[in-house]
């Protein structure tokens, strides 16, 4: 248990870490935008090829609370251990934030000021984690390279939404707490915890109407 929470938290950490240092990074040597974009989206998604791919045999590679809605709603694992999940992901991605910010020589903590409150940008986020969720069950159904089908994702959801793709509700927490281009306001983040939910919901239903149900490996195995 104590191996599975630790490889969620370093995993989720990791990714935000990316996230933030990639976004600081790419405003510090360029002022163009697309090019600070493109910077960030082939970064993350190279990071979530190796997260994935180091960490699945250990916790199922998660290292996002939907991931791991989804594995409950499937009965791969018992409600206890997914909110056990759910917190190491949560706490591993805050830690994410004040790493990338120390690496940086910015404060550890900031409250984002970066205002996201567009309908555009909660469709954007309902659209970006049910796109998620299909693109897994579809993949395990399949037998594919799950880490290579999710860093492709969203390395091209990064570009197809409004709201570059965050699809992850703890590292949506983790950004209130950067003011960078990569930060949301505290007071916008209900908003993209709802969107991200019932996207992941709408994402589960599409794929177990498409894929079927019972034809999947455990993704905790």
């Amino acid at each position: 248990m104590l191996k599975k929470m630790s490889a969620e938290a370093i995993g989720t950490g990791f990714l935000m870490a990316v996230v933030v240092g990639s976004t600081l990074m790419g405003s510090r040597l360029s002022q163009d935008a697309g090019l600070g974009l493109l910077a960030t989206s082939l970064t993350v998604g190279l990071a979530l090829y190796v997260a994935i791919t180091l960490l699945g045999p250990v916790s199922g590679g998660h290292l996002n609370p939907v991931v791991t809605l989804m594995a409950l709603l499937r009965r791969e694992i018992p409600p206890a251990l997914a909110l056990a999940h759910i917190g190491a992901q949560c706490l591993g991605a805050l830690a994410g934030v004040a790493l990338a910010q120390l690496m940086f020589d910015q404060p550890v903590w900031q409250i984002s000021t970066l205002p996201r409150d567009l309908p555009a940008l909660w469709l954007s986020e309902f659209i970006a984690t049910a796109g998620l969720i299909f693109v897994i069950l579809g993949a395990l159904a399949q037998g594919g390279p799950v880490a290579v089908l999710v860093g492709a994702y969203i390395t091209a959801g990064y570009w197809f939404t409004a709201s570059t793709s965050f699809a992850n509700p703890a590292m949506t927490l983790a950004r209130t707490l950067t003011d960078t281009a990569a930060g949301l306001r505290p007071i916008d983040l209900p908003a993209y915890l709802i969107a991200q939910t019932a996207g992941a919901l709408a994402g589960y239903a599409l794929g177990n109407w498409i894929f079927g149900k019972g034809r999947y490996s455990n993704l905790v195995e």
